[in-house]
């Protein structure tokens, strides 16, 4: 490759656009960016029933293959996973590449070090948690772990570039073996072009609470279903909309079912304009991470989504997110118990009946701005996964 000629990257994710998750919108933004020095390719999964596929970007080719989901439509799961990873290694020596980046889970990143390697391309890792903490904590066993914990030492020890989401993942991954040296702190963020303060509201015949993306067992979704049984007869006509998929969506179900009908309503997966709409018009936007179960250092992507379009957030759980939410004056903060989060609510649900937290909306707008924006992450990962490519030195 002559220093003249754009370098070629591909992308191997398992989550891109228009699937609605924190990884699909990292991974976008990444491709976005890159697009802008390189021939960008995206492999990745045909999208859920009925979603519809955006225009992928100047310079952004998208390259699509049939994937194994489960019950909920989510990508999760060791026979999911593999339904991705077993055929990517043909699909990646098939194409010409300067840079192979590959997103989570570690198993992808195996397949992606290997071609990359036989392709004598430059390895960029851009994991969004460190996975083997989650099987601990999800009570996985031993052998499982192991072999979870070899495959992502593997990956971060050989990758020539991790791009790390916030400080305390970057600690992680050097704690499995990834040099400091080749750790690219990026940040993590939400697109304010979508997610914004001007964005049409959902209408809704009731006042409303929203959770959208993923409902897993490290989030526990149905505990906001829980507190709102309560809220006593003054918040009678508020719910709760649900937007997303997950293995604790059925657990959320069930707790709404014994609530009553209409209360709660689940809507499945939507498009981030979609999402941005019913954040606009919520009473406040629910967020939680279980704490103690291995993802205490999360921040969730959902906050940000809820700042930007200026709606409140009400917190539950581990103490990392909730510092995002105190220090910004986001919202509210809940220990994760219902009766917390019920407290909360009520908090939430006078401030919208007097006009405060519209009063408010400004102010968390302007720190979603300043501090958030995905363009800009998406600007520093192209950055370090670039850095260096066009002279060929991995």
């Amino acid at each position: 490759m002559t220093s003249r000629e754009r370098p070629r990257v591909i992308v191997a994710s398992r989550l891109y656009s228009p699937e609605s998750s924190a990884a699909a919108f990292r991974m976008e933004a990444f491709a976005r960016a890159a697009a802008r020095r390189a021939d960008v390719l995206v492999l990745t999964t045909k999208p859920p029933k009925r979603a519809a596929v955006p225009d992928p970007g100047d310079g952004v080719e998208v390259s699509r293959a049939p994937v194994l989901r489960d019950r909920g439509g989510a990508i999760r799961g060791y026979l999911q996973y593999a339904s991705f990873d077993g055929p990517l290694l043909s699909r990646l020596l098939a194409r010409r590449a300067d840079v192979i980046v590959a997103e989570a889970p570690p198993t992808t990143g195996i397949v992606a070090l290997l071609a990359a390697r036989l392709r004598r391309a430059r390895f960029v890792y851009y994991p969004g948690d460190v996975w083997t903490e989650g099987l601990i904590a999800m009570g996985a066993p031993a052998p499982i772990v192991g072999l979870m914990r070899w495959m992502e030492s593997t990956v971060v020890r050989g990758a020539d570039v991790v791009l790390a989401i916030s400080p305390e993942v970057a600690d992680r991954l050097e704690a499995l073996g990834a040099p400091s040296a080749r750790v690219a702190m990026v940040g993590n963020g939400i697109d304010t072009d979508v997610f914004r303060p001007d964005v049409a509201v959902a209408q809704s015949e009731q006042p409303y609470f929203v959770y959208t993306g993923t409902m897993s067992e490290w989030q526990r979704p149905e505990v906001f279903v829980e507190a709102l049984r309560l809220l006593g007869p003054e918040a009678s006509d508020v719910g709760i909309r649900f937007f997303g998929q997950g293995s604790s969506e059925d657990d959320a179900r069930a707790a709404a079912a014994r609530l009553g009908p209409d209360r709660v309503r689940f809507g499945g997966v939507i498009a981030p304009a979609e999402a941005a709409e019913w954040l606009r018009g919520a009473v406040g936007a629910l967020v939680s991470i279980v704490p103690g179960v291995g993802y205490d250092f999360a921040r969730p992507t959902k906050t940000y989504a809820a700042a930007a379009v200026g709606t409140p957030v009400l917190y539950a759980g581990a103490s990392t997110g909730a510092d995002v939410v105190r220090d910004g004056a986001l919202g509210e903060v809940a220990e994760f118990t219902p009766e917390s989060i019920a407290t909360a609510m009520r908090r939430l649900i006078d401030a919208w009946r007097s006009g405060a937290s519209e009063a408010a909306r400004a102010a968390r707008v302007a720190w979603a701005r300043e501090r958030v924006s995905l363009a800009a992450v998406g600007d520093r990962a192209a950055d370090a996964a670039l850095r260096e490519a066009h002279d060929g030195n991995r």
